[in-house]
């Protein structure tokens, strides 16, 4: 059963490198919509493993990331496509909408 990966500072671009499509949970302890949004993100790591990485970052733990990204409101979910940001969705939203703009982005064949 996949599980979102915890990224950092120092291994985000490593991350990035490694892997085709990369789900970026921007996020904080304190923050309720980002409480909303974690059962969605696990649900996608499990339903897209081996297609897409999804991955959690503690914008309090790890600002140079969120601030290189221009992060200023949390949640944010950023999609990146071969290193480069694709999706920015920023807020609490339907799962629906996270697969629509993951779908867009993965092989007709996936």
């Amino acid at each position: 059963m996949a599980k979102p990966i915890e990224v950092t500072d120092a291994n985000f671009d490593t991350v990035l490198k490694e892997n085709r499509l990369v789900l970026v949970d921007f996020w904080a302890e304190w923050c309720g919509p980002c409480r909303v949004v974690a059962p969605v993100m696990e649900e996608l790591a499990e339903e897209y493993e081996g297609k897409v990485t999804v991955a959690k970052l503690d914008v309090d733990q790890n600002p140079q990331v969120a601030m290189k990204y221009r992060v200023m409101s949390i949640p944010t979910i950023i999609l990146f496509k071969e290193g480069q940001p694709v999706e920015v969705m920023v807020g609490a939203a339907p799962k629906s909408n996270f697969v629509a703009r993951l779908n867009k982005h993965l092989p007709a064949s996936a």
